[in-house]
């Protein structure tokens, strides 16, 4: 007896905090905006609607060079209760499709139907009826997995849908730039580069233990991915996997032992969240992370390292020595032990 192909769903909002600004005040509809920080105390722009997308501000861009771009972007400080308050109206509209709903963020979510369930009528029902009942748009991507749902809902941005039919996904993924795939960033993109990898048709040619070898358990990722595989289920219940604090300043620290000195308030504000979670942080996993100035970063973590002021130290110390630049954002954190088991059993 044959397995039915599975029917995933993935619906993306379309930049999500700027459409509920824009429904809240319709004359916001033809100008340029964003959501964000202000350009004087090191703000990142977190979204922004497509009138200031054609003038090439995107999400996570300092907010100075937002305004360079635009200077008549209109910056608004963001309503997270109203945000929240439309998101739980989106999930509740969704549920009604599927009880096997996993919500990735406050505006993004994966729904798997039942076999005789009509993805693409399902797909236009939901959209018509975000827009309809909350004066939204959201773009919805089906296909068997997950991770071809999500490349697909990107497909016909704005208010748009894309469904990638089994007989199809061959002939689509060969087609797919490598960049497509989540996780597959541009230092990566540039070493495959090097190796004539482009499109996940050039990825297919290499076989599993030569990019193991390259790349490690990225190169399992790649080859997987690039033939259009995700056996991943939903995940129904949203779990906490860390907790972490980070600060960004407005100037650059230049000198590492100035921002090594940063770590006992970073400590003291981690281990105020620490508190209101099961675990001591004697118990997490350490990580550090470190934004250059040029917006660039990095992470490092260790499992054998302590969860203490001298263990992240020791850790930041060995993270500012993978480039030699200003720093514009610290960060702490610590991985909750079930996670760190999980991945270590990935080596």
């Amino acid at each position: 007896m044959s397995v039915p192909v599975r029917k995933v769903l993935h619906i993306d909002c379309d930049c999500f905090f700027a459409a509920v600004e824009m429904r809240e005040n319709p004359e916001l509809h033809s100008v340029p905006i964003a959501i964000g920080g202000e350009s004087d105390r090191r703000g990142v722009i977190a979204t922004c609607n497509y009138p200031a997308r054609a003038f090439g501000v995107r999400s996570a861009m300092a907010t100075a060079t937002a305004r360079r771009l635009c200077p008549d972007l209109v910056l608004l400080k963001g309503r997270m209760n109203l945000y929240r308050e439309v998101s739980a109206q989106v999930m509740a509209i969704l549920r009604e499709y599927s009880p096997l709903l996993e919500q990735v963020s406050v505006d993004e979510a994966y729904l798997e139907l039942d076999p005789d369930q009509q993805a693409s009528q399902v797909a236009a029902d939901i959209r018509a009826r975000i827009r309809d009942e909350l004066g939204i748009t959201v773009s919805v991507g089906g296909a068997s997995n997950k991770f071809l749902a999500k490349v697909a809902s990107d497909w016909n941005k704005p208010d748009g849908q894309k469904m990638i039919p089994p007989q199809e996904v061959d002939e689509f993924v060969a087609a797919l730039h490598v960049g497509k795939i989540p996780g597959v960033g541009p230092a990566f993109q540039s070493r495959l580069q090097v190796l004539g990898i482009e499109t996940c048709a050039d990825a297919q040619s290499w076989e599993l233990n030569e990019l193991v070898r390259r790349f490690g358990r990225s190169g399992v990722h790649l080859y997987q991915r690039s033939r259009g595989m995700d056996n991943r289920p939903l995940s129904m219940e949203r779990e906490r996997k860390s907790v972490s604090v980070e600060r960004t300043y407005a100037q650059d620290i230049t000198r590492h032992e100035d921002c090594v000195s940063e770590v006992t308030a970073l400590y003291a504000r981690w281990q105020e969240r620490v508190s209101r979670t099961p675990w001591k942080p004697e118990a997490l996993a350490p990580f550090v992370k470190v934004k250059f100035a040029d917006f660039t970063q990095t992470t490092l973590a260790d499992v054998q390292e302590s969860a203490s002021p001298e263990g992240f130290e020791r850790l930041l110390r060995q993270a500012l020595l993978r480039d030699d630049k200003p720093v514009r954002l610290l960060g702490i954190g610590g991985r909750f032990p079930q996670v760190s088991e999980q991945q270590l059993s990935l080596f």
